[in-house]
């Protein structure tokens, strides 16, 4: 039987993952990863028809058990993954004085030990057959800022950034890897902020070209993992409408 090679896009269930996925659907199989199978499979259905695709419903919040599910899917289906996406993200505010150690797990489980655990099977050369050219973490441009009551998912997303600078040099020159950077990007996580339109109306006021959307990211992604790409690794690529260079006066 003929092997298929495919993208993986973690968190495709929604948001920026479900645009990378529908989009990128027109021009790879793609195997669309989340952990609500009902969604994943609205995801589907969007998906271009012209290609195979595959579903892995998985909550990556656990951890332990990412290698073995990943590496049964992929021999399951006489598959191996060429580019790997990870846009699964959790943000939660919780300010200092509510902070637990499990709060704080939880988003580092979810937007950086995960992928870190699915980059380790997708380069064992029995399970993927060194077949993975590319790796794009989905950030944020809060990574390099402060953010108040958001102290666990920012550290967590400077985190995934300091993983993807190891990476690169790692499985380098194999294997490339970079970072998107998003600002403000209007999805499931961030829906309540544009309920308030007096809160929206001050924050488009620090991004010179306007707020952004989830196929702003998807473009960014799309170049990453092109051959157009081919000597970048280890880049933070910051997609947020010149919002980090705007020096506001007054």
């Amino acid at each position: 039987m003929e092997q298929k090679t495919s993208v993986l896009i973690t968190g495709a269930s929604s948001g920026i993952g479900q645009e990378i996925a529908v989009q990128l659907s027109k021009s790879y199989n793609v195997i669309l990863g989340g952990r609500d199978q009902t969604r994943l499979e609205k995801t589907l259905k969007t998906c271009d028809t012209a290609n195979n695709h595959l579903l892995w419903s998985f909550d990556l919040s656990n951890i332990n058990s990412i290698e073995d599910t990943l590496s049964a899917l992929l021999k399951e289906n006489n598959c191996t993954v060429s580019h790997f996406v990870h846009a699964a993200g959790y943000a939660k505010p919780v300010p200092l004085k509510m902070l637990s150690v499990e709060s704080i797990l939880s988003t580092f489980h979810v937007n950086v030990i995960s992928s870190a655990m699915v980059a380790k099977v997708l380069t064992r050369k029995k399970i993927n057959q060194s077949a993975l050219k590319n790796i794009v973490f989905v950030s944020s441009n809060n990574s390099n800022f402060g953010v108040k009551a958001f102290s666990s998912y920012v550290a967590s997303k400077a985190a995934m950034d300091g993983l993807m600078r190891c990476l690169a040099v790692e499985l380098a020159p194999t294997v490339r890897v970079n970072s998107v950077l998003p600002g403000l990007i209007r999805t499931t996580m961030s829906e309540h902020m544009y309920q308030d339109t007096k809160l929206i109306e001050r924050v488009s006021l620090q991004y010179p070209l306007g707020l952004g959307t989830t196929h702003n990211v998807y473009s960014a992604v799309k170049f990453l993992l092109s051959d157009d790409a081919h000597w970048i690794t280890g880049q933070q690529l910051i997609v947020d409408g010149g919002r980090t260079i705007n020096y506001i006066t007054g």
